[in-house]
């Protein structure tokens, strides 16, 4: 199982917003998410908008390209992309972090 991690920034001005959204994601994107095998996924914000993600998955790339085939990820994306200050949409600047260390 891979361990990925990434980070975006969500603007100052929106952080309210963006965790009310995730307080209440859409199901059809949560069963679209499992069935892509993205497992223990979780979303962490500071409060100067540092978005870190982390999840589990057999293959990240296959995951993040059985996602990016979905309707329900171009709705979300497309409805998500003015949380944040990088001008692509978060889908896209979502780069995994090299991992260092572990401890398991």
């Amino acid at each position: 199982m891979q361990r990925v991690c990434f980070l975006l920034t969500v603007r100052k001005d929106r952080i309210d917003e963006y965790r009310e959204r995730h307080a209440a994601v859409w199901p059809d994107m949560l069963a679209a998410l499992r069935a892509a095998g993205w497992h223990n996924y979780s979303l962490f914000l500071r409060e100067d908008g540092l978005l870190v993600g982390y999840l589990e998955t057999p293959d990240f790339d296959a995951a993040h390209e059985a996602m990016a085939a979905t309707e329900v990820n171009e709705r979300w994306q497309r409805d998500m992309a003015e949380f944040f200050e990088q001008p692509e949409a978060a889908d896209e600047a979502m780069v995994p972090l090299t991992e260092v260390f572990h401890l398991g």
